[in-house]
């Protein structure tokens, strides 16, 4: 009996008549009246009693104001992806996120030859639909810049420009009938869309196991893909009743063009639908929930948060199953406005600690800590608020994204260095370190920080600075997880020319390894205006590898930018250059869509720290890079004015390391072993890019010292270990045996 804890939807599934050009249009307006979910439209381009389905669908999106449209399917071997991907983006934008896909292999192959398409037999329609998916998801992926590349045999992309982003994450439901179709449903589609009246006696049930194990070999929790279905006025509301409860049906759509039957199923069918199942998992959440999603059932939850919790299936729940890197599917999601509500989460959480605790901020972080599966995830991003105040004081939360942070300090000629990427969360890097474009000119980000305000494990608001709980501030600088939730962060903004240098080269060195020990030299002897990041991949056997740099240099003269270039330019060949004046925040603007995250599964990535790129370690990445596997491996600039605090002035103690090496992608036990070869060489480690976890990894991400004094302030401020899901710091014994007996 499987229950996938979706929110039930309704829809019509309406036939776009040709004859009578409006009617449709009426049906759709009469659903979006009587309150449906949907309005879908059957797709067959070569009859000619049928209206274009894809006109019909835009002219419904724009007479409308609320309900979703869809195909049902569209025919794809008359609609070439790529150029679909565009389109439903676009009408996905205009109609302010209400465009959903269905696609199907068209199953007519002789009629649609008769247009155009090629005569295709069955198996070659279903290899056209896997690699379609493949097109339409690139093309709807902005977050990647590299053109989209997809060599098919029936469909294929040479380089194509990707987006624009749809404005909501577009599901793609697949019409799949047979195992071949629903398998690739299972790797890559997001829902299961038949016809009942075309279904046999435990077509549904078999369906289901197929979809299912499918998604568990491709890495997916079945739960993520939704279960529609087509039906028809001969089947009442207890019969489809039934499919929710027995086979997790959440969408149910009505194929008829006869109002009567729209009214009934919108007013009687589809609420009885809804009372069964409302009525089925309360009877039987103990087999239709999680043992852990249970407990939180049953434990009252204050009201002062009822609003504000999402358990699966509701709506608005499946923003946090997905960070940018990492997936999961959490019990419970609080989703506080208020430092009040945070404190009540906290309590919350803590009367359940046999269970993960996420603290999601952004999503960004590579280790994806931030979501867990069938815990707590505390959601910060409704704090994020950011006021400047007289001077360069900024009073930041956690759930702020530092885009959004470097475009309102923007007008007042300030920053704050942080990061790389706009999209990431100020609470996840704030309490980490903060390595970015201005690193090598103005430190890591937590030596701006001046005080917070955290909620720590008892519940309790802390203020935290250099005057006031120093040592909690201290350790909040560098290993904030494992101490509480920041819900705000006071920083000091420094000055920023009104436009900064941006180059971005691609090398093509033919000696990898002596690029990267002369790039290091060169940057860490360059002005320190300028810091500059390495990304390169793999290149293959008997390719050349390419080395993408990205350099800022903080200067508003572009002669004087162009001279502090000059030295990069002679280290290798360049296949490609690009250097132009542009804000500072424009670097962290993020492209529309970009916001949205897609990560799931487990991540592979390891991060290490390197005083020189010096001939034995740029030998290490050369290595490296000589896998078979696939990965990006990354070398930012992490030295210059971050050396100017002394190393134990906060929890972050690797000062002297002039370079962040990350690696992401791998996995491999070759990579693994290249990875583990090159580790003794490097100093240190950064726990944001890390997916390992243990004792070695922490002896790696503190120096000796500076753990020992986090074991005995974690102590203190949290000795049953709430807060013990993002690399966990283990209280020192001795010291809370020691407040006991004090």
């Amino acid at each position: 009996m499987p229950d996938y804890l979706h929110p039930l939807r309704f829809g019509s599934f309406v036939t776009p008549i040709a004859s009578a050009p409006q009617h449709p249009v009426d049906l759709a307006l009469f659903s979006e009246e009587l309150g449906l979910d949907l309005v879908t439209f059957q797709d067959h381009p070569y009859q000619a009693v049928f209206q274009d389905t894809w006109t019909l669908l835009a002219w419904v999106a724009a007479k409308t104001s609320r309900i979703h449209v869809s195909g049902n399917v569209l025919n794809l071997p008359l609609r070439q992806p790529a150029v679909l991907a565009r389109a439903l983006a676009s009408l996905d934008q205009l109609s302010g996120g209400r465009a959903e896909l269905g696609i199907g292999t068209g199953g007519y192959f002789e009629a649609m030859a008769t247009m155009g398409a090629p005569l295709l037999t069955p198996a070659e329609a279903v290899s056209g639909l896997d690699e379609a998916l493949d097109i339409i998801r690139g093309i709807w992926d902005v977050s990647v810049r590299a053109p989209l590349h997809v060599d098919g045999e029936h469909h294929r992309v040479a380089g194509a420009a990707r987006g624009p982003a749809p404005a909501h994450e577009i599901p793609i439901w697949v019409g799949a009938y047979k195992p071949r179709v629903q398998r690739i449903l299972g790797r890559k589609g997001d829902g299961w869309l038949p016809s009942l009246p075309w279904l046999k006696p435990g077509d549904i049930e078999r369906g289901n196991q197929v979809i299912d194990d499918s998604a568990r070999k491709a890495g997916r929790d079945p739960r993520d893909i939704a279960r529609l279905l087509n039906v028809t006025p001969q089947y009442d509301a207890n019969d489809l009743a039934e499919l929710a409860i027995e086979h997790g049906i959440s969408v149910f759509i009505m194929g008829s063009d006869d109002p009567r039957e729209i009214r009934k199923f919108a007013e009687d069918t589809a609420p009885r639908i809804r009372d069964r199942l409302e009525q089925a998992r309360a009877k039987t959440s103990t087999l239709a929930v999680a043992p852990v999603a249970r407990s939180f059932r049953d434990d009252p939850i204050p009201g002062t948060l009822r609003s504000r919790v999402l358990l699966p299936g509701d709506r608005g729940y499946h923003r946090y199953t997905s960070g940018y890197f990492r997936g999961g599917r959490p019990g419970m999601v609080i989703r506080p406005e208020s430092v009040a509500e945070v404190q009540e989460a906290v309590r919350l959480a803590g009367r359940h600690r046999d269970v993960p605790l996420g603290l999601f901020s952004g999503g960004h972080g590579l280790s994806g800590r931030s979501l867990n599966s069938d815990g707590i995830v505390i959601a910060l991003d409704a704090l994020n608020e950011i006021a400047i105040s007289d001077g360069h004081r900024v009073r930041v939360g956690p759930g702020a994204h530092w885009g959004q942070v470097a475009k309102a300090l923007s007008p007042h000629n300030l920053a704050i260095t942080a990061g790389d990427h706009g999209g990431v969360g100020v609470g996840g890097l704030a309490t980490t370190a903060g390595i970015g474009w201005f690193a090598r000119e103005r430190g890591l980000t937590i030596d701006y920080l001046r005080a917070v305000d955290i909620v720590t494990a008892d519940g309790e608001l802390v203020h935290a600075g250099a005057q006031e709980n120093p040592d909690l501030f201290w350790a909040v600088r560098g290993a904030g997880a494992n101490f509480g939730v920041v819900v705000s962060f006071e920083f000091e903004a420094h000055p920023v020319s009104a436009r900064v240098g941006f180059a971005m080269l691609v090398f093509v060195p033919d000696d990898i390894a002596g690029f990267l020990e002369a790039w290091g030299t060169t940057i860490e002897h360059a002005d320190p205006t300028v810091t500059g990041t390495l990304m390169i991949g793999p290149s293959g056997p008997g390719t050349q590898t390419a080395v993408q740099a990205l350099i800022v240099v903080d200067e508003n003269d572009p002669d004087t930018v162009v001279e502090r270039l000059r030295p990069f330019a002679r280290l290798a060949p360049m296949a490609n250059q690009s250097v132009q004046m542009v804000p500072y925040a424009a670097l962290l603007e993020l492209p529309a869509g970009e916001e949205r995250q897609h990560g799931h599964g487990e991540p592979h990535g390891h991060a290490g720290l390197a005083r020189h790129l010096s001939r034995d370690v740029a030998g290490g990445l050369a290595d490296l890079l000589a896998s078979r596997s696939s990965f990006l491996l990354s070398i930012r600039s992490a030295g210059g004015a971050v050396a100017n605090q002394p190393a134990d002035s906060a929890a972050y103690g690797w000062r002297d390391a002039n370079f962040l090496i990350a690696m992401l992608g791998g996995g491999t036990g070759e990579v693994e072993q290249r990875w583990a070869d090159l580790v003794p060489k490097l100093e240190g480690m950064y726990l944001s890019f890390e997916t390992d976890t243990g004792p070695d990894v922490l002896a790696r991400a503190f120096p000796p010292a500076h753990l020992n004094r986090l074991r005995q302030l974690k102590a203190v401020w949290d000795p049953s270990g709430l807060f013990r899901d993002n690399f966990y710091i283990a209280p020192d014994l001795a010291e809370i045996t020691a407040a006991s007996q004090s």
